[in-house]
Formats: C-alpha cells, sequence, structure tokens
C-alpha cells in the first residue's frame, strides 16, 4: 500500500510532543520501517543501534511490534528486545491500518537496577562498551503505568486530527482494491459481512457485487476461504508445525472443521498434503 506523509506537519508535531514530555515518538508504515522524520534516539538506543547487529535487531523488533499491534486492533504496550518500555498506536483508513505512532526508549518505575540486570541478560551479542552502555541506560527517564496510559489517550485523540487533516492517508484506491486488501490484512480473523462493511464503509450489496468482481469471483466467504488455505499450504509446507497450530495460525479453532474445508479444497487431509507434497 502506498503511504503519504506530510513530513512538515509530521514533524512539528513530533518535535512539539518530545519538548512537552520528553517522550521520543516515532511514525512507522504499515511494515514497521520508521519513516525517520525526526532524527535521534536516546543515548542508549543510539550506542544499540551503532552496532550492525543492534540495528538489524531493533529493525526486526519494530515490524514484529506493529504486526502485533494490527492484531490487536488498538493500543499495544511491549518491552523491545533489550527490555525499553514502548507503545504502538493504529492509524486506520477504512478499517485498514495505514501507519503506527510509536512512543518509548523509556523505563517503567520498578527498580532500575532489576531492569538492567534484564536488559544486560540481552545484551551477549554486543561488543562495544557495556559501561557506555550502562550509564546511558541509568540516564533513561522513569514513568509510571499511569502516566503511559495518559499519554496513550492523547496519542490516540491526535490519530483522529492526523487522518481528518491529511497528514497520513493513503494514494487513492478504488473500493475493489480496498476490499482486496482488507482481505489480505485480516483474512485469519472472524470475519462477517456485516463487520467488513462496516470496517470498509459500504454496503452490503455493495460488498457483494465487489467479491464477484475479485480473482475467481467467488463471495465473501468463499474468497476468506481461499486465502486462508493459502496460507495453510505455505505453512504445511514451512516446518513441521503441528497441524491444530497451523488450523489456529489461519484463523480455524476447530481442527476437525479445518480438516474438513481442507480436505475440501485440496483433496487431502493436512497431514496427507505435506507429507505427499514432500516426497
Amino acid at each position: 500500500m502506498k503511504i503519504l506523509f506530510n513530513t512538515d506537519k509530521l514533524l512539528r508535531l513530533v518535535e512539539s510532543l518530545q519538548a512537552f514530555t520528553g517522550i521520543k515518538t516515532s511514525i512507522f508504515d504499515g511494515e514497521g520501517r520508521d519513516i525517520q522524520i525526526f532524527g535521534g534516539h536516546q543515548t542508549f538506543c543510539h550506542l544499540v543501534n551503532a552496532d550492525p547487529e543492534g540495528n538489524r535487531r531493533c529493525e526486526e523488533c519494530d515490524a514484529l511490534a506493529v504486526r502485533a499491534c494490527a492484531e490487536a486492533r488498538g493500543v499495544y504496550r511491549y518491552r523491545c528486545h533489550l527490555g525499553l518500555c514502548e507503545v504502538a498506536l493504529p492509524l486506520y483508513e477504512n478499517g485498514v491500518p495505514i501507519a503506527y505512532l510509536s512512543f518509548g526508549q523509556y523505563l517503567d518505575d520498578s527498580p532500575m537496577e532489576r531492569q538492567w540486570e534484564r536488559t544486560e541478560r540481552a545484551l551477549d551479542w554486543y561488543q562495544g562498551d557495556k559501561k557506555a552502555l550502562r550509564e546511558a541506560f541509568w540516564d533513561l527517564r522513569q514513568y509510571t503505568f499511569q502516566e503511559t496510559v495518559a499519554y496513550a489517550e492523547i496519542l490516540q485523540a491526535l490519530t483522529a486530527y492526523i487522518l481528518q487533516e491529511g497528514i497520513i492517508r493513503s494514494a487513492e484506491y478504488t473500493d475493489l482494491q480496498r476490499l482486496e486488501m482488507y482481505l489480505d490484512e485480516h483474512f485469519r480473523e472472524n470475519l462477517s459481512l456485516r463487520r467488513i462493511a462496516a470496517d470498509l464503509h459500504m454496503g452490503t450489496t455493495k460488498l457483494c457485487q465487489l467479491a464477484r468482481r475479485l480473482p475467481g469471483g467467488a463471495t465473501i466467504t468463499q474468497t476468506v476461504t481461499a486465502r486462508r488455505m493459502q496460507a495453510a499450504r505455505a505453512l504445511l509446507l514451512e516446518g513441521d508445525m503441528p497441524i491444530s497450530t497451523v488450523a489456529e495460525a489461519v484463523g480455524y479453532s476447530d481442527y476437525n472443521y479445518f480438516t474438513k474445508v481442507f480436505k475440501a479444497e485440496t483433496g487431502f487431509t493436512p497431514s496427507a498434503y505435506r507429507k505427499q507434497k514432500r516426497q
């Protein structure tokens, strides 16, 4: 999805937020990549990112957080790979997450020594000056849970302003493209015609008409099933994940029902498909 960012307005917002709170705020695209409109990290994070392995781990952590935030469909609180506190919030346009606000690089109000011990255990790969890293860690600000909840609520209100003003927006897509992107994003979830119509702000009649224009000309239910089966086939061949876990990963809580649908779609049970394709 192509996303348009008004970087000048975003920069002013982010700078104002940091000047007032001291909290670092970042903007991530839909894949978890920092659009880097506001340079700089806290000293601790700067030292970590100066190491190529640290930078790789930080980027991987950001991408995982964005995916978890999308699944949570709301505020997502977590600790990064080195134990720093982070919060991510999705920005939705027509039911589809198009970007994420994230604030973090801070610690909670538990004892610093205990937090450092956890972080130090996760730094076995670090080749830099750990003494300098420890000093930078001790300079990180601490916030209570109530303080971060309050800040998250402010950012949630800000997301509405950002979308209303078009500061972050997707490029124009047709209704058919929006439906296809929505199904790609949400096919693992418990979807109903009513929910999809509400998320995409369109009537159910129009939604059914659009579904027939998707590849295969199927109903919404058939289209969701096709996406689930495609994902299931890939998971079955990628490794040795238990069949029940594969079923849950693609949106089926009932293992027996998953097996029935999979056989109807492919002619094989999941275990037989895995065995046959690996011969």
